[in-house]
């Protein structure tokens, strides 16, 4: 772990601090604050929602989750913690939902600590909204790079992405001069890191790092965020460092075009190919995650996407060289499988559900 014990620079300090106050006893006192950062109302209100409902799908629950980091945070600290030596770490929020089961997650949201964003929220003002809209538009640019990209690990990337900025909610409770004061006239992310590590002698991402390892979280997860600001970084980290940016970008605040094109250069990413992404982004839908896995065989969901064309029996029999009673046969035990009451029905779970 990177040894953060140093003296507070009197700048970070506000009146009534010790000055010799050191950053081990704020960071912990952060760290240990960071137990009660509260979710979103309606977030945890939704999840709740889902959970209880009698076919809701693991895909819409994630996405629930998703949408706020104290929710996100809140099941993977648990998830890891029912993991078992031989499973590994839990990296990703599909992973952890599966482990815990609806019953657990349930049971996690309603012990949840919420905010509601027309209330003020006690220790915590504005900041809890404010970082939750970064991070669901950082994962969501992430989401389009891994498609851009193919990259393997896109649940644990959107994971890190989520995550990626949890060192400024330490700093914010640490330093009431964080981050007005800390990043004065810095406006692109790289100047404003400079500015923490000047003043704070450490810097959001570092800290982060080091929160998700006190969480217990995979170190892949660790790295990402450790080195998600760094100009050498690699795999997942340089990919939540070119999402970072390009949220940065989408919301209109100031970007160090070098930066971002030597992000993009790190994964390999043309200037062309950049321009592309960057003019197409905010017009561009997310696309859907769908994690559930599909429970119909190869052959009934070639019927069922020949169904969706609407083709009638014998044409989906011709086409497949099957007899329309075999036909007949895998309708009848999709219907069964997804729950479905005729066609109509079943086109649109699958569709729903991303397997068609």
């Amino acid at each position: 772990m990177p040894e953060l014990i140093m003296k507070t620079p009197a700048s970070a300090a506000s009146a009534g601090d010790r000055p010799n106050e050191g950053h081990g006893r704020r960071l912990t006192a952060a760290f240990e604050a960071l137990e009660a950062f509260p979710a979103l109302a309606e977030s945890r209100n939704r999840v709740l929602s889902l959970v209880r409902e009698e076919r809701s799908s693991n895909g819409k629950v994630v996405s629930a989750i998703e949408s706020d980091v104290a929710l996100v945070t809140t099941v993977l600290r648990m998830a890891n913690g029912l993991a078992s030596k031989q499973k590994g770490k839990i990296a990703s929020v599909p992973e952890a939902v599966a482990l815990i089961t609806p019953e657990g997650v349930e049971h996690l949201a309603r012990r949840a600590r919420v905010f509601d964003f027309f209330e003020r929220t006690p220790g915590w003002d504005a900041a809890p909204e404010r970082f939750r809209l970064h991070a669901v538009a950082t994962q969501a640019v992430a989401d389009r790079l891994a498609r851009e990209l193919d990259y393997p690990h896109r649940d644990e990337l959107l994971t890190s992405a989520l995550l990626h900025d949890i060192g400024k909610l330490v700093l914010l409770h640490a330093y009431p001069a964080y981050p007005a004061q800390i990043h004065g006239e810095a406006r692109t992310p790289e100047a404003r890191i400079h500015r923490e590590r000047r003043e704070l002698g450490v810097d959001h991402a570092l800290v982060g790092g080091v929160l998700a390892r006190r969480w217990g979280l995979p170190n892949s997860l660790a790295t990402a965020i450790e080195r998600h600001h760094s100009d050498d970084a690699e795999g997942q980290a340089a990919m939540v460092r070119l999402a970072d940016m390009l949220a940065h970008y989408g919301h209109d605040q100031a970007v160090d075009r070098n930066a971002l094109l030597q992000a993009a250069r790190a994964l390999a990413m043309t200037p062309a190919g950049l321009r592309e992404l960057m003019y197409s982004l905010p017009y561009a839908g997310n696309g859907k995650r769908h994690v559930d896995p599909c429970p119909l065989s190869t052959r009934e969901l070639d019927v069922l996407k020949r169904l969706a064309l609407g083709k009638v029996y014998k044409q989906i029999a011709h086409d497949l060289k099957l007899s329309t009673s075999t036909v007949r046969t895998h309708l009848h035990n999709t219907y069964a499988k997804l729950g479905a009451s005729d066609r109509a029905q079943a086109v649109l779970i699958a569709t729903d559900r991303g397997w068609l």
